[in-house]
């Protein structure tokens, strides 16, 4: 939560229409805490598939979420899922499943018995069978039984997921469900959230990674400081910022003969030196990294590191708030 900013003026505008179409439908929503604005003016409409909220932490996602689902009111707005309102529409929220951001799991129920649990509080008919099936898409079924005070962190989120599942939702909200995944269980979940969209399932993932995002989907809305200042796809998002120079980090055993060669072979447009390190400014990242690889070979130089240092999210949200 954040005090309210003042207006992005060169931010891309967010789409602000009314009567939305749509599984999820927010109209010109904020939220006040007090004297404190959570969020503040959003306006989106999504459908089926796969959608990636994308926002740095305390930046109203998880209010937003919460209102999405019902558990919370609308300052100013409204808020409409599948074509109700999810705060007074007691069978829509049936519909309905948040993978929260908080771990709030029974440590001393096994897996099964926690998804069983959820599957009950929704009224599902068989809430053994749903369990099992949820358990399964979330490669947990040959560890049920085991005590969820056992689980790392990313069985945790799988079995948060789980417990999601279990209702047969038509509308999925998950709040940072990758957080704590190795890298395979991340794509795993992610190929799974495009299975259930592909159901025709509405399916909105909050992150704060860029390259989670990227695996996601193309469909991104961008949130900051409860603001919604860019929607659409993910690469004409990053494609924003293809008027500015790429910032690398490259680590290797003689950075200043590396250096010298990327310059004599006109792959940067800015260079500096590091302690260990070739700071590199450039407008064609691709070629530099078709290019680098060799050219080090060429040199005997051996490489320790290459990282992109402004294609996180932050760099984004500093390019579209400040602008070009």
């Amino acid at each position: 939560m954040t005090e309210l900013p003042p207006p992005v003026v060169q931010a891309p505008a967010p789409p602000a229409p009314t009567n939305y179409p749509g599984m999820i439908a927010v109209d010109n929503v904020s939220k006040f805490f007090g004297s404190v604005v959570a969020v503040s003016e959003v306006s989106f409409s999504i459908d089926e598939g796969v959608t990636a909220l994308l926002g740095p932490n305390g930046a109203g996602k998880s209010t937003l979420f919460r209102m999405m689902c019902g558990l919370t009111p609308p300052s100013r707005g409204t808020v409409q899922v599948l074509g109700t309102d999810p705060r007074h529409d007691r069978a829509v929220r049936g519909r309905i499943s948040l993978v929260a951001q908080q771990d709030a799991l029974f440590d001393h129920l096994s897996a099964s018995e926690f998804v069983v649990f959820a599957a009950r509080t929704q009224a599902v008919r068989d809430a053994d069978d749903a369990a099992a099936g949820a358990l399964e898409a979330v490669e947990l079924s040959d560890v049920g039984s085991k005590p969820l005070g056992q689980f790392s962190k990313g069985m945790r989120q799988r079995v948060k997921i789980a417990s999601a599942l279990v209702n047969d939702p038509e509308v999925l909200i998950l709040d940072e469900p990758l957080a704590g995944l190795d890298p395979v269980q991340r794509r795993n979940m992610i190929a799974l959230f495009h299975r259930l969209g592909d159901e025709g399932r509405c399916v909105l993932v909050s992150s704060h990674v860029l390259d989670e995002v990227a695996r996601l989907g193309s469909r991104v809305l961008v949130i900051a400081q409860g603001r919604l200042i860019a929607s659409g796809d993910y690469r004409d998002l990053r494609d924003l910022m293809d008027d500015r120079p790429h910032r690398i980090r490259v680590g290797a055993s003689d950075p200043r003969k590396l250096g010298s060669a990327l310059v004599d072979h006109g792959l940067v447009s800015g260079l500096s030196l590091d302690d260990g390190y070739v700071l590199v400014d450039t407008l064609d990242v691709d070629a530099f990294g078709r290019q680098l690889a060799v050219l080090a070979v060429d040199l005997g130089v051996r490489l320790t590191e290459v990282s992109p240092l402004d294609d996180d999210l932050e760099s984004v949200f500093r390019y579209l708030v400040e602008g070009r």
